[in-house]
């Protein structure tokens, strides 16, 4: 069976995000190489343009030549869309525990402003 835009339903969120990475994997991928590939030129550039704001997040800072060889399970000197989805988890984890951080600190702060002489732990 072939796939007929016109009958897919609409999306939810969840599912649209899932679309924008792959949309935005390919938009890699195809550069250079293997089409369903990232080179570590291509990786370098995802990672650079599509994750500088998150990636400072990840607790353990790593060059790209590290993050290369961490997620290049098969050893082909190439990271397969499994491949990048572990980096992409990753990324997601430590932004998603980021921002319990700011909000636990917001939210201290506000007791501490509100309750001067209590202390919270």
């Amino acid at each position: 069976m072939s796939k007929t835009p016109q009958v897919q339903e609409q999306l939810s969120e969840l599912e649209k995000a899932m679309d924008v990475i792959i949309n935005v994997f390919h938009q890699y991928s195809r550069r250079e190489g293997d089409r369903d590939t990232l080179t570590k030129n291509e990786l370098r550039l995802l990672i650079e343009k599509q994750l500088v704001n998150y990636l400072r997040h990840v607790k353990n800072k790593a060059t790209i030549d590290q993050i290369m060889t961490d997620l290049d399970i098969n050893k082909d000197q190439q990271i397969s869309f499994c491949e990048v989805m572990l980096l992409i988890t990753r990324v997601t984890i430590a932004t998603h525990e980021h921002l319990h951080d700011v909000e636990d600190q917001q939210q201290q702060q506000q007791q501490q402003q509100q309750h001067k002489h209590q202390h919270h732990h």
